[in-house]
């Protein structure tokens, strides 16, 4: 997707124990890299197209009817999560959550993940909302946590190869089975029904957080996986009960790490216990401060914490709102929790706080953080720059950094452009509409899409025009809500709508079918 990190490469060469090949490696995550920083060094992407008459348009896939995970590229697939309302495969009916792979280049169907909801409902599993973690992917083996909060490694080519990879070998679950009695009659009975079809997912291991944790994700468990070496760290989705007030099990761990080759536990840490506000639904990232290798993890009350990535040391911790913030429920309060991402450029963490968007439009607060060496609680000597709720709001969205300039948006529908040095503000856009994604910067453009279904490409640089309002380049309806973020690879765009897939290319044509472009 862009050029690797070189301070990650240096940091990393540092660490034999991890195991990575750095300059080898095919790992592609969300974000990239492990930096989180949504750049890519692409060229020649579009900046206009249309679905009606399917100008730049290379292919469209249906997908489910609610979609937040993905799009991410690797060897020539897509893979998205969403649900099961395409009903890909008939045999798998109702409500699951489904990560899909397509052909990049055809857009074809490949295969799906399709796990049956948790049988607590909505407390633990929202209906319908599939799967909300985007995958990360080396080696050929898919990484993502389910609905079900299992962390899952499964083989990229999924049963569409026609092997079987281990460990684990037994896809499938419980459910009705036809059995012949000795008296001849047939009769359903309960029992195992394989789920090995060409269609279907090819486990290599899973980690149950519930089982093995007591883990209890509020609504959904919805990390996306960050791989630095053999470790996987991942966040649990930990959270409080229905009735918003009790953390259930207080003990149980926020953040996680395992072998990614076995899926074995190595370490958990379980802050900050019963001080969750709400949900646990952010990523982890992993950087360098101070000359030394950091693994950050946005907890679920409103701090960032950063730990020694092999022994899970705590190594600081940085309050994310200011001293005076008071939580109140429903999002009446000021004080939020975080569901973006922190990403590390040139020895610095940048992150902005926000909540579940059902609670609203609210005061925001982003930070530039440089740890250095510093360690314990450095939210009084660590913070560079600060941009609060005056201007900035609640925020779901990670930044992206290219050239000096921070892009970001807010959950309010504004998109800025900001001096990544001094958070001083050089432009912002109004999308007027909700945006759940994050802005992706490639080829001197900026692509972000929004709750009404646009997919806005304005241009990337310090200058806003004259009213400083930002240069909108152009913009384009998707049908449905964008809630994902735009990836792009080999001059080709990729965004997932609410329901559809697109793969969007200069020179392409489409031809509509049914209701597609409408």
């Amino acid at each position: 997707m862009k050029t690797v990190n070189r301070l990650l490469i240096a940091a990393l060469v540092l660490l034999p124990g991890l195991g990575l090949a750095a300059e080898k490696s095919d790992l592609i995550m969300f974000g990239g890299d492990a930096s989180r920083n949504f750049v890519s060094d692409e060229k020649g992407l579009p900046e206009k197209w249309d679905l009606k008459s399917g100008k730049n348009i290379k292919w469209v896939a249906e997908l489910g009817t609610q979609t937040y995970a993905g799009p991410i590229y690797y060897d020539g697939k897509i893979f998205v999560g969403t649900n099961n309302e395409a009903n890909k495969n008939p045999e798998l009916e109702g409500d699951r959550g489904n990560i899909m792979a397509f052909d990049a280049e055809t857009g074809e169907f490949l295969w799906q993940s399709a796990h049956p909801k948790l049988g607590a409902g909505r407390v633990n599993d929202w209906p319908l909302q599939g799967i909300c973690s985007t995958p990360a992917i080396e080696d050929g083996v898919v990484y993502y946590v389910s609905n079900r909060a299992e962390i899952i490694a499964a083989d990229v080519d999924g049963f569409h190869d026609g092997e079987n990879d281990g460990p684990y070998t037994k896809e499938g679950e419980m459910g009705m089975i036809p059995k012949k009695g000795e008296d001849g009659e047939t009769t359903m009975v309960r029992g195992f029904i394989p789920k090995q079809g060409k269609i279907d997912e090819d486990i290599i291991w899973s980690y149950d957080m519930i089982g093995e944790l007591d883990v209890f994700p509020h609504n959904l468990a919805a990390g996306s996986p960050l791989i630095v070496g053999d470790l996987l760290f991942a966040i649990t989705g930990q959270g409080v009960d229905e009735g918003h007030i009790n953390v259930p099990t207080p003990l149980a761990p926020s953040f996680v790490v395992v072998n990614k080759k076995t899926g074995e536990l190595v370490w958990e840490n379980a802050d900050p216990g019963d001080k969750v506000l709400h949900g646990s639904w952010s990523n982890p990232s992993y950087g360098v401060f101070g000359g030394k290798a950091q693994v950050l993890f946005p907890g679920g009350d409103g701090w960032l914490y950063s730990f020694e990535p092999e022994t899970g040391e705590l190594i600081w911790k940085f309050d994310l709102n200011p001293k005076d913030s008071v939580w109140e429920l429903g999002g009446r309060g000021t004080r939020n929790n975080v569901i973006s991402m922190a990403v590390v450029v040139d020895g610095r963490a940048y992150i902005g706080v926000g909540q579940d968007p059902e609670h609203g439009e609210g005061d925001g607060n982003l930070y530039a953080i440089e740890p250095g060496d510093k360690t314990g609680d450095i939210t009084d000597s660590a913070a560079v720059w600060h941009v609060d709720g005056d201007d900035f709001h609640r925020t779901m969205s990670t930044a992206a950094i290219h050239e000096g300039v921070m892009y970001i948006a807010d959950l309010s529908g504004f998109v800025y452009a900001l001096d990544v040095k001094t958070g001083e503000r050089l432009w912002k856009y109004d999308t007027f509409a909700a945006i759940w994604g994050s802005t992706f910067v490639a080829d001197g453009k900026v692509y972000i899409g929004d709750e009404d279904g646009d997919i806005a490409v304005l241009k990337a640089g310090r200058d806003g025009g004259e009213d400083g309002e930002g240069i909108l380049l152009h913009e384009t309806n998707m049908g449905t809500a964008v809630y994902t973020t735009p990836i792009a690879k080999d001059g080709v765009i990729y965004v997932a709508s609410r329901t559809k897939l697109f793969a969007i290319e200069n020179g392409a044509t489409w031809k509509p079918k049914g209701k597609e472009g409408s």
